[in-house]
């Protein structure tokens, strides 16, 4: 059966460059202050090779990891098994999560929110399963602030960007797509990865915080 996913060559690339791109980038210290104070039960969305698995803290009694790439999932369920806190890796997409409503305490969204097919859905799938009062954690691609990258990421958009690397669309918003979804902006902080030289279209990042209202 064919997965609903399904990016092989960049999968094969992400898995082989990833590691020493987190590094070489800067990403791995964002990815330890994304999950930095984390507890309780945390679903991950679109959890790639499991780059995140190793920096969650032991206060995380469990980590539901859901990634649709069967080679990535496949290097994600290695990765847990080298994790310090459970991690079970299972099959699905943002837009459907298989999980019951209000199950968890968290959420995870680590450079994802730009490859769903369809956000609005996927947010409101992370909305259903959070109990009230529960956390997004977010770090990703964002739309720039300036005019002539924006412009930029909205060509990349519409041409070779998302074929080449697995679905991405840099010109998203993440910020107005939460907000409009019910969540609560709690805090957040602009990035541009990696940090020097030339800005991609990727490069403009954003890492924060939102929660589903407790009402609601």
């Amino acid at each position: 059966m064919r997965d609903p996913v399904h990016h092989p060559l960049f999968a094969r690339f992400y898995e082989r460059f990833s590691a020493a791109a987190d590094h070489r980038a800067g990403i791995a210290a964002h990815r330890a202050e994304l999950l930095a104070g984390l507890s309780g039960r945390v679903i991950e969305i679109g959890a790639g090779n499991g780059l995140n698995f190793a920096r969650y803290p032991a206060q995380v009694s469990e980590v539901v990891a859901l990634e649709p790439e069967r080679r990535l999932r496949r290097a994600a369920a290695a990765a847990a098994l080298r994790a310090d806190v459970p991690v079970d890796v299972v099959p699905g997409v943002a837009e459907a999560l298989p999980v019951k409503s209000e199950a968890f305490d968290a959420a995870v969204a680590s450079l994802v929110l730009c490859s769903v097919r369809d956000l609005p859905r996927a947010l409101a799938e992370l909305r259903r399963v959070l109990r009230p009062g529960g956390e997004v954690r977010f770090f990703e691609h964002g739309r720039a602030e300036g005019r002539g990258l924006a412009a930029v990421q909205r060509a990349a958009d519409r041409t070779v960007w998302p074929l080449l690397f697995g679905g991405c669309h840099t010109a998203r918003d993440p910020l107005a797509a939460l907000a409009e979804a019910g969540f609560e902006i709690t805090g957040f902080r602009r990035l541009r990865v990696p940090e020097g030289g030339v800005a991609l279209p990727s490069s403009p990042c954003v890492l924060g915080t939102a929660r589903r209202p407790a009402d609601g």
